[in-house]
Parts: C-alpha cells; sequence; structure tokens
C-alpha cells in the first residue's frame, strides 16, 4: 500500500524520538542527584532555594544542574555572598524560586485534568489556577513568611504581585509549548507515557527562558527575592522598603512597623 512506508518511517521516527527521552531522563537524573548533594551538603543557601534547584533540575536536567553551577554553587568555602551577588545570578535564582513552585503546580494539574478528560481551555485554566496558587501559597508565602515578617496571610499579601507577574511570564512560555506539542502527539497527554514527561521537560525549559527577564527587573526594583544564603539573610536583592511602598501603592495597607526588621528572623530557609 502507499502509505505504509510514511508510517513506517513515521513509527521508526518516534522511536528514535523515545530513546533521545530515555537519554535525556537518564542524564535528568545524574543531574538531580548531583545538585541534591551539592546543595545540601555544601551549598550556605537558603532551604527553600535548595529545594527549588532540585524541583527544577528534575525537570529541565542538566541545564538545570548547569544553571546551578553558573550561578549559585559556592567555588570556595565563605565566597557564595560574593559569588552570587551579580543581577544575572540574583535574577536566575528568583526564576528558579518561581519556576519550582509555579511548574510543579502546572505539572501536577495537567497530569490530572489530562486523566480526567478535561477539555483543552479547562485544562489551561486549571493549569494557571493550580500553578499560582502552588507558587504563592507554598513556595512563596509559607516558605518565605519570616522573611516577610512572620505572618503567613502577610506574607501572601507582600506576595502576590510579584508572583502573579512572574507566573504570567512562565505561563507564557510553558502553556503553548504544551498545547502545540501535545496537539501534534496524542501519546503526550498521558501522564504514564515518556512523552508526556519530555513535553513537560521542555515547556519548563521554555517557562524559564520567557520568565527570566520579567524576573531581572523585579529584583532589579526590589519587588522579588534572588538568592540569599542562611549566614547572610536577606542580601539576596530583596528590598522590603520597596515591598512595602508597593503595598501601601496598591492596597493602602501601611506594613507592620517592625517589618523591615523581619529578615533577620528567618530561621533555616
Amino acid at each position: 500500500m502507499p502509505g505504509m512506508p510514511m508510517n513506517t518511517a513515521g513509527t521508526q521516527g518516534w522511536a528514535t524520538i523515545d530513546v533521545i527521552l530515555v537519554i535525556w531522563f537518564g542524564l535528568t537524573a545524574l543531574s538531580a542527584i548531583y545538585v541534591a548533594w551539592d546543595a545540601f551538603t555544601r551549598n550556605p543557601e537558603m532551604k527553600v532555594m535548595k529545594w527549588g534547584w532540585v524541583l527544577v533540575t528534575l525537570y529541565t536536567g542538566p541545564v538545570g544542574a548547569a544553571l546551578y553551577i553558573l550561578s549559585c554553587q559556592e567555588p570556595a568555602p565563605g565566597t557564595h555572598e560574593a559569588f552570587i551577588q551579580p543581577l544575572w545570578k540574583q535574577s536566575v535564582g528568583s526564576t528558579i524560586h518561581c519556576l519550582a513552585g509555579d511548574a510543579t503546580g502546572i505539572i501536577v494539574a495537567a497530569a490530572i485534568t489530562l486523566a480526567l478528560g478535561f477539555p483543552m481551555w479547562l485544562d489551561v485554566l486549571s493549569e494557571y489556577v493550580f500553578g499560582f496558587l502552588f507558587g504563592l501559597l507554598i513556595f512563596q508565602a509559607l516558605f518565605m513568611r519570616d522573611m516577610l515578617g512572620g505572618s503567613y496571610l502577610q506574607a501572601v499579601r507582600r506576595s502576590f504581585l510579584p508572583e502573579w507577574v512572574s507566573m504570567n511570564a512562565v505561563m507564557a512560555g510553558m502553556v503553548p509549548t504544551m498545547v502545540i506539542l501535545m496537539s501534534r502527539d496524542m501519546t503526550a497527554m498521558e501522564a504514564t507515557s515518556l512523552r508526556f514527561w519530555g513535553v513537560m521537560s521542555l515547556a519548563t525549559l521554555v517557562g524559564f527562558a520567557a520568565a527570566y527577564p520579567v524576573n531581572v527587573w523585579l529584583v532589579a526594583s526590589g519587588l522579588k527575592h534572588g538568592m540569599g544564603t542562611v549566614r547572610a539573610v536577606g542580601r539576596g536583592g530583596h528590598s522590603l522598603a520597596a515591598e512595602e511602598r508597593l503595598i501601601e501603592h496598591t492596597t493602602g495597607e501601611v506594613p507592620a512597623p517592625n517589618a523591615s526588621t523581619a529578615r533577620h528572623t528567618m530561621k533555616g530557609m
């Protein structure tokens, strides 16, 4: 039949992609193991960033590990504070912090909604809402509440606008990538498929690329955290004073008088 060679070629093409994905995820496992070992045994960065780097490396493989080495890995004992000082490294840390929460929420939501057979529009909406809420309520407000004054609700208010801006950039990169690739290969819409995770990995990389310039602006403006260290909490590129001015301007709420000193109470983040 005339169509048979085309179908065979197509099968071989997809088989090649599967082999590439197996190699990619093998490298991803090695990358995540290395980043976890270094972050939790040698690096004095805040604990939330240790988990953030591990999660993002699980999604982005060797690219995440390379970013960790170039921007966050302490080159020698006692040098972390100086090493992470440049704006581009602070902005990488800010993007990783955002991506760890948002991408995790998006991926979990995608796996659930696709399994339930939701239509594409509802799938995308669920991913947006769940990704934003997970990033805001867990990775931002919960893990950073001590730095943001000690109150969880206050931390939610302080984190809402920067997280929303950054999240939109992540979604602008991830969602089109997911929709285009999944619409071309139905097997990529099943969470048990290797191709599903391949799509998520590529989408996360595109999400990082889209969100990074936004985070450069947020960190430079003092509206979002960069990278910090437990030896110098609060020196991570984030200006609480700028954040207080933003809150007062947008909500009319005057922050608590001792909020600017809250960063000194942070414990082990």
